[in-house]
């Protein structure tokens, strides 16, 4: 009972605006219906089957630590409630209570079951129901995961404790009740809730998806799409390509694609055809516009399909035709002018479905007052503009413009908003009067490619039907997974609201909202509905060329042979074999190089033997390979000595018939992989029928001798020789002047080549045991020569002995050198280095190979990746090894690049280095003028050194004006003659001959700006201009002028159309007609005249000023 004063207080703190706390409503867990509204939030999923399940228990503190509860049915599946009353974790024990819901004996469910359960699990005091704690969860039930729930349910000693507000435990007098909930889902995909381990998209769907290499989902997307349109697929496959290469050719590579995603059971790559269009592993981490990748993939296949039998495939599959017309409203008078579309951008802006964006896109509008249109013979009339369409393709591929440019940003926006699409559409209201109407103009929905993400980033997926019968599908790159209809339409719409991940957002989820409304349609495929049986028809086995399946079907028999080689590589070992030839072609340490990280190996004969192979046999191989009788060789094992060096140590024995290649590596050359062995041979005579080797062991060693030409300045091998252990190691002079051919008594000198930065002179009269020569050691000798030619040799840069050039050996390195600037013929060459040489010595051995003044070369070094870092600073006490910085991670020759300079570098460093863009009064680029000029000279100094270095047309008026280009690529940004060269930022520059028109424009003249753009404005490319436009000339005039100004043909002019693009807003662009006068136009100051035609400039400003596409094979 509330007394009078605290009723008067409550009133008053209502009054005061005191929050008033409503108590909410306990609901019982005996009301099924109303506790599983409250507590199951629903997932907008079709509810299966719905069944609650309670056991009672007693004794709680004697339960056992695990115990399962009475199983009961739901959904055609068996549950229980798996519960540990002293907890199932890592924490203490008698801390939680663990509960989870169980999949009662999954071992005799079928093969490859599944359930999707949502579930509440529930402990209650056993006389009061609305006395409870819950917690819900879903899962989907397999063999791997058959049970799921709560390991830390809820706390053990507050169970036992009263509750708020009077109430009793939970667990009251060691009895309580647990009920379990459990609504079984309908999974209408097979996919819902999926981890998608050891998921197999083939056996799933029949198709398979596409590798992404870094940032190609997006093609990925448009790939499937195409593939899918299976009339395209067969048009591919009848382009010629038999004599082609996959790297090269673009057809072939997507034929290669096309049909490996037919056949494969696993994702298929796309590296191949990446490569065939020229592209770089970088070009693949760079996310590019679909529908421009589109357009240039599908103009490459028509000039390929071009006298084929697919010619003119592409134009009947996507190719429909729309007119643009003014027609007078009060007189019979109508312009108009018809042109092909590959496809149809629609705006999403303020549309709320797919009709709205067509009704907009043919909207009419109404030429009248000050906007009258001025038509030939009737003067200036009311009339109505618009965009009709004569026909649509039997495949039409509608661009949903998501991504448009802001003014007030100044910068591309991604436009998220909601809009709509149907199954089907009828197309037949946006139809001319005049088109042919006695075909059906239904279309139904084929593919939904969708956008993940923000402009800056995002994920690209594909949503499919490939045929009637087929369900839809959603294509993720490598994964392909059936798909609701509620998936391709209301969670691709774009806005507010939907589910993401088939769980409906609620209050509390709103970063899942956000997520959610970034994720929407941006390229819609509509197939007309009477075509469809056409183009998606069953294939044949004659739709595949069979050289292309005969192609591939040899690699994947190679690949297999190559995959069981791998498998079975540890029943194989590799022997290399040195051979007398290929160690008089080695110049470096030993007798051929192995693991030189600054020098690819030797090339060797080599040999892939079973480790069990008896060495008898594998001998028996080695003969046969060289062709020698097998009688006439042996086999020396090279051993890795303790001092580095890899030298022969010992013949391989021959007297044991069971001896395996392996016992041979193990016994003889451990602590190697590879078995490296040296092929002495036993050159026969006449008078000696049997092959009698020396015997090394007793009084002869083996011994290998080089010879340095101090010449040349090489090194190489000469051969081996036996010699007795006690003769002298002079005596080797008279064998090698018989090998060399030299006159007798030829002077020489010997050195020992120990190990690398040991190399030794040795003494004549000692003998090979006092000088401790064995087996494998290496001898080098050279002519000898005075004291006076090693000083000559020594001030060339040259090395007199072989002490100096084993020491160049030791320190060499394999440089590759290529051209900074791409653009010029300049070749790429490879230059052996020493790493101790400085900068001016590596400047002058480039010199020398360019024939160019050192001084005036500039050397910048490189990425990882092979790609240009900053400039190198000329530092004289600056070593080689300094400069590359080499990587261990990859054994490949560092690279340089190098510029050849006008000037020298020192004077450089005072200078700024222009690259002007030089583009006439035709606003073609014409040339690359570069400059290095002093940091403080100024435009107007530039402009003078343009003039010096270009030819002006012939009515010059000899004024040029040197500009930089906005982001948006529509204007000029003209710099000030006065500004220093030092302070100009670092952009692109360009310059241009002012033309004598705009010199010579009246007072009421305008002068306008004009660019490039390809079909969106925010795609523009080349060079803005400025242009007069005159009063009241007519455009067809007018365009005629612009064509002498740009200097294009009538041909290639038929091409462009020609629009005012206005900066408020997201306005459309206003496409020009013959009759209309540019000059009417109230331009504002960012308004610009706009030419719409493909682009040939490779400059490309779209999206964010990404790379354009550019497919070269």
């Amino acid at each position: 009972m509330v007394t009078t004063d605290s009723m008067e207080d409550v009133i008053e703190e209502k009054q005061q605006g005191a929050p008033v706390m409503e108590v909410e409503e306990t609901i019982s867990v005996n009301d099924h219906a109303a506790f599983a509204a409250k507590h199951m939030p629903d997932l907008g999923h079709e509810v299966a089957d719905f069944q609650v399940s309670t056991w009672k228990l007693s004794k709680w503190r004697t339960l056992e630590k695990k115990l399962t509860g009475p199983p009961f049915a739901c959904g055609g599946h068996n549950w229980r409630v798996l519960l540990f009353p002293s907890g199932n974790s890592n924490a203490p024990p008698n801390e939680a209570v663990s509960i989870y819901l169980d999949y009662a004996d999954p071992q005799n469910a079928p093969k490859g079951w599944h359930a999707c359960a949502q579930f509440a699990l529930v402990m209650s005091n056993p006389h009061d129901p609305t006395n409870f704690v819950v917690s819900h969860a879903h899962h989907r039930f397999t063999a791997e995961e058959c049970d799921w729930g709560f390991t830390r349910f809820h706390d053990l000693r507050k169970l036992f404790n009263p509750g708020e507000r009077g109430k009793g435990p939970i667990i009251e007098n060691d009895d309580t009740l647990i009920t379990v909930f459990v609504r079984v889902l309908v999974d209408p995909t097979g996919v819902l809730w999926h981890n998608f381990m050891h998921y197999d998209s083939k056996a799933e769907t029949g198709y398979v998806g596409l590798k992404n290499q870094g940032a190609t989902c997006y093609m990925n997307s448009l790939l499937q799409s195409l593939y899918c349109t299976r009339a395209f697929r067969k048009a591919v496959y009848q382009i010629p390509t038999e004599e082609d290469t996959p790297s090269q050719s673009v057809a072939l590579a997507l034929q290669r694609v096309f049909y490996n995603l037919q056949t494969s059971d696993q994702a298929v790559g796309t590296n191949e055809l990446t490569r065939s269009f020229g592209w770089t592993s970088l070009d693949s981490f760079m996310q590019h516009d679909v529908q421009e990748f589109n357009r240039v993939l599908q103009e490459k296949l028509e000039a390929k399909m071009k006298g084929t039998a697919a010619d003119g495939a592409i134009t009947k599959l996507f190719v429909g035709k729309m007119k643009s017309y003014i027609k007078c409203v009060n007189v019979d008078y109508e312009s108009s002018r018809g042109e092909d579309f590959y496809d149809i951008q629609l705006n999403v802006k303020g549309m709320k479905n797919l009709s709205e964006s067509f009704k907009d896109y043919i909207a009419v509008e109404t030429l009248e007052g000050e906007n009258k249109y001025m038509a030939e013979g009737y003067g200036l009339q009311d009339a109505k503009k618009g965009v009709i369409f004569e026909t649509f393709p039997d495949v039409l591929h509608l661009q949903l413009k998501r991504f448009e440019y802001d003014i007030q940003k100044d910068a591309m926006v991604k436009i998220n908003d909601r809009h709509e699409f149907p199954f089907e559409i009828d197309l037949e209201p946006y139809l001319s009067d005049t088109a042919d109407r006695s075909v059906s103009h239904l279309y139904r929905l084929h593919g939904v490619l969708v956008h993940s993400g923000d402009l800056h980033g995002g994920h690209y997926f594909a949503l499919i039907k490939p045929d009637r019968q087929t369900r839809w599908l959603k294509f993720d790159d490598d994964r392909v997974t059936p798909v609701t209809d509620k998936e391709v339409l209301d969670e691709n719409y774009g806005g507010d609201g939907g589910q993401l991940n088939g769980i409906v957002p609620v209050s509390q989820r709103n970063q899942v909202r956000a997520a959610r409304r970034m994720t929407n349609a941006y390229m819609l495929v509509y197939i007309r509905d009477s075509a469809i049986d056409t183009v998606l028809a069953p294939f044949t086995e004659a739709d595949t060329p069979a050289h292309l399946k005969q192609r591939l079907e040899d690699e994947r028999i190679q690949q297999e042979a190559k995959k069981r080689e791998r498998e079975e590589q540890h029943l194989y070992l590799t022997a290399k074999v040195i051979s007398d030839k290929s160690f008089t072609e080695h110049q470096g340490f030993d007798l051929a190089s192995f693991d030189d990280k600054n020098w690819p190996p030797s090339d060797l004969a080599t040999f892939r033997v079973l480790k069990l192979e008896t060495y008898v046999t594998f001998k028996g191989r080695v003969a046969k390979h060289f062709g020698i009788p097998e009688q006439h060789i042996r086999l020396w094992v090279l051993v890795n000595r303790q001092n580095k060096t890899v030298r022969p140590d010992t013949f391989v024995p021959e007297n044991e018939p069971t001896l395996t290649v392996e016992q041979v590596r193990n016994n003889m050359a451990a602590r190697q992989t590879d078995l490296r062995l040296y092929l002495d041979i036993w050159e026969p005579s006449p008078t000696k029928a049997i092959a009698p080797f020396v015997d090394v062991s007793a009084h002869h060693i083996m011994i290998f001798l080089k010879y340095f030409d101090v010449q040349k300045q090489t090194l190489f091998g000469v051969s081996k020789v036996y010699v007795p252990r006690t003769s002298k190691v002079g005596d080797l002079q008279g064998v090698i002047c018989e090998k060399m051919r030299w006159a007798p008594q030829t002077p020489i000198k010997l050195y020992e080549e120990i190990k690398p930065g040991m190399i030794e002179l040795m003494k004549p009269k000692s003998t090979f045991t006092q000088s401790e020569i064995q087996d494998g050691d290496i001898i080098c000798f050279q002519s000898e020569i005075t004291e006076k030619e090693i000083l000559e040799f020594e001030q060339q840069g040259l090395c007199p002995t072989p002490v100096q050039f084993y020491d160049f050996l030791q320190n060499r390195v394999l440089i590759h050198f290529r051209p900074r600037d791409e653009e010029k013929d300049q070749e790429e060459f490879d230059l052996v280095l020493s790493k101790k040489m400085n900068y001016e010595t590596l400047a002058n051995k480039v010199g020398e190979r360019l024939k160019h003044e050192p001084i005036k070369l500039r050397f910048t070094s490189s990425t990882a990746q092979g790609m240009p870092k900053a400039p190198l600073k000329r530092a004289l006490n600056q070593s080689v090894w300094d400069i590359i910085q080499p990587s261990y991670l990859a054994a490949q020759p560092s690279i340089l690049f190098y510029e050849r300079l006008d000037v020298s570098i020192i004077e450089l460093e005072t200078k700024r280095s222009l690259k002007v863009i030089w583009t006439g009064v035709h606003n073609k680029e014409e040339a690359a003028l570069p400059f290095l000029l002093p940091k403080t000279n100024t435009i107007h100094d530039l402009a003078d050194q343009v003039l010096k270095n270009v030819k002006l047309s012939p009515e010059t008026t000899g004024k040029i004006r040197v500009f930089a280009i906005t982001k948006d690529g529509r204007h000029q940004e003209v710099f000030s003659p006065s500004e220093m060269l030092g302070n100009l930022p670092d952009v692109e520059i360009f310059a241009e001959e002012i033309s004598r028109e705009e010199l010579e424009a009246r007072s009421e003249d305008k002068v306008i700006n004009v660019f490039h753009y390809s079909r969106d404005p925010a795609r523009s490319h080349g060079v803005p201009f400025r242009f007069v436009a005159k009063m009241g000339e007519k455009f067809i005039d007018t365009k005629k002028r612009l064509q002498e100004r740009i200097a294009v043909s009538d041909k290639e002019v038929a091409k462009y159309r020609f629009a005012l693009i206005q900066s408020a807003g997201f306005k459309q662009p206003t496409y020009l007609e013959d009759d209309d006068v540019v000059y009417d136009h109230k331009f504002a100051a960012d308004d610009v005249l706009g030419l719409d035609h493909v682009d040939k400039s490779g400059r490309s400003r779209g999206l964010g000023a990404e790379k354009a596409i550019v497919i070269k094979g």
